[in-house]
């Protein structure tokens, strides 16, 4: 069970240094405040927002800024790689045709990172 997540939500990598914000652009025309999202709201810089810095060595700029730097580790402005769709998403409720993207699901970056929800963006709605 989780909470259905909005456009707006607060969102954490586990290799950002800061939090970053979930986008849902009003395609599924849910009624509501906030547009909710599906587990296909995962384009990187429409739907999911920078995480200020990537402290990742799989991602080659922080990997070639900290060789540079003779191996201290030198955080780089972060840039989401996000190729696959949140999972496992709400299994009960569809927006768009798609899975609900509910507050438990997470999303992979392509350098390493889990994608979190911190705050959904709203309290109210229960999704299985």
């Amino acid at each position: 069970m989780g909470q259905l997540v909005c456009s707006g939500a607060t969102l954490q990598c586990s290799f950002g240094v800061a939090p970053g914000t979930l986008m849902v652009l009003p395609a599924n025309r849910t009624m509501a405040t906030s547009p909710a999202a599906n587990i296909m709201d995962n384009k990187p810089m429409v739907n999911i927002m920078p995480f200020g810095m990537c402290n990742s060595m799989a991602n080659p700029t922080v990997a070639s800024a900290t060789a540079a730097a003779l191996g201290v580790l030198t955080p780089m402005p972060c840039v989401p790689v996000t190729a696959a769709p949140w999972a496992p998403g709400s299994p009960t409720v569809l927006i768009g045709n798609m899975p609900a993207l509910n507050n438990t699901s997470k999303c992979m970056c392509n350098w390493g990172g889990v994608i979190q929800v911190v705050n959904p963006g709203q309290m109210t709605v229960q999704v299985p």
